[in-house]
């Protein structure tokens, strides 16, 4: 099974990194099968979507040279994506609504090889978890599942409020680790 997380935080020491990393470390404990590509994607050198469509003259490569087009060909190889995100202003990070845009260069080929996904998401804000700015993601990423035929395995919420440190949290840190199961 070749699994790819992307950090779309721009705090390498922050807390989705944190949680991103210890399910990593939890899957590669429990998951014999598991080829893991890790990615802080704001390491990366990234642009938006141009919406010129040169993607889809060329068979599916978006043609903006950047690290987008290597982190699209992962995408595509991986069977299962899991993604992390702090949440600004009710949405995930510019950095990986970029890498989620470039999913358009791909989309037909998706499509016409029915090509199925599973998908995890984490998201982390300094607002209780019953907050809409988690659900309003949620709903997101729901709604791109559905348009690609791609299975949202789980969605986890974390908040931060008082940047309590999620390695102090032993049932936070249990929950995480425990998300392996659904992959």
């Amino acid at each position: 099974m070749k699994l790819l997380i992307l950090n779309g935080s721009p705090r390498m020491k922050g807390t989705t990194k944190r949680a991103l990393s210890l399910l990593e470390e939890s899957i590669s404990l429990n998951k014999n099968d598991a080829e893991i590509d890790f990615y802080d994607i704001s390491k990366m050198k990234l642009s938006a979507c141009h919406n010129c469509d040169g993607c889809r003259r060329n068979g599916g490569t978006c043609v903006v040279a950047d690290d987008g087009i290597f982190l699209q060909e992962k995408i595509f190889e991986a069977d299962t994506l899991i993604l992390g995100s702090p949440v600004y202003w009710w949405g995930i990070t510019a950095q990986l609504k970029m890498v989620i845009d470039k999913f358009y260069s791909k989309e037909e080929i998706y499509f016409n090889k029915k090509m199925v996904k599973n998908i995890g998401l984490i998201t982390v804000g300094a607002s209780e978890v019953d907050n809409p700015q988690y659900r309003i993601i949620r709903e997101q990423f729901e709604c791109i599942c559905r348009f690609l035929n791609w299975n949202l395995m789980f969605s986890k919420d974390i908040a931060t409020r008082d940047k309590v440190d999620i390695m102090e949290n032993d049932i936070l840190m249990a929950e995480i680790k425990d998300l392996w199961k659904v992959i």
